[in-house]
């Protein structure tokens, strides 16, 4: 049986170990939660309380990693609260860890914030020119696992799915900027589904965007949405002047025949 250590096993990573263990696969799970534990073994999922800081790793990383072939790295950075931490420190003090293990092989969960938005059309050979701090420490954070591993990149939109509504995300909001900029979101099922085909087809060393080929613009989709569950519609600036990016995915089809399955 082929093991996996999933290093964040929240919102994306949880249901895609559950994933994972139904393709008879040996899940390693780690949570910043031993309250969590229960439920990780509900789901067969092996339970590890491990918490990366800026200048620690607590819990016991080394049996986390010990063999398992495979790490899939999926904590977001976290900059947005006024306690952020400096996600790149984090990566390098994981890289000894990592190369001290059995992993060989790393799938590091990115996003396309790292091509920032004053290029209209983006693909995986576009050049990255991040403009927030998160999209420049993750880019950072590529380039180090990279350098150091074989690592395969998947560059996520937004998500969406459960809990995760996109009808709620700008309804009744006001002097909303970019109208016309083009939304690039994925499903949680795709997400999910394209990690489960890199696996399966052994794509390592490569780079993905991850975007649901529907590109509406942010005020068409978010009032559709909206108005779909009765919500209160949100509030665009009258302008034409958006600005925002179209993602285009050309290796999900060129490298893994990728088709997707959800619309957003």
């Amino acid at each position: 049986m082929n093991k996996i250590s999933v290093l964040g096993c929240g919102w994306l990573g949880f249901p895609l170990a559950q994933h994972l263990i139904e393709n008879d696969f040996c899940v390693k799970g780690s949570t910043t939660s031993a309250a969590k534990f229960d439920l990780f073994l509900e789901h067969k999922i092996i339970p590890f309380a491990i918490d990366l800081t800026e200048n620690e790793i607590k819990g016991e990383i080394k049996t986390f990693l010990h063999e398992s072939e495979v790490l899939i790295i999926a904590i977001p950075p976290k900059l947005r609260q006024s306690n952020a931490e400096n996600f790149v420190s984090k990566i390098q003090l994981l890289i000894p860890h990592i190369q001290q293990s059995t992993i060989q092989k790393v799938l590091f969960i990115s996003s396309t914030a790292v091509y920032g938005e004053n290029q209209p059309v983006v693909d995986e050979n576009s050049p990255t020119n991040p403009e927030t701090d998160s999209g420049k420490q993750l880019l950072e954070a590529e380039q180090l696992l990279q350098s150091k591993f074989s690592t395969t990149i998947i560059r996520f939109g937004g998500l969406i799915g459960p809990n995760r509504n996109p009808a709620r995300f700008l309804s009744g909001q006001h002097n909303l900027e970019n109208p016309d900029a083009p939304v690039n979101l994925i499903h949680l099922h795709d997400c999910i589904s394209i990690i489960y085909t890199i696996l399966q087809k052994q794509s390592w060393g490569a780079t993905f965007n991850a975007v649901a080929p529907q590109h509406p613009t942010r005020k068409a989709y978010y009032t559709n949405k909206a108005t779909e569950l009765g919500l209160p519609l949100p509030q665009f600036q009258p302008t034409t002047n958006s600005i925002g990016k179209t993602v285009h995915c050309n290796a999900l089809y060129d490298l893994l025949d990728y088709s997707f399955q959800k619309e957003i």
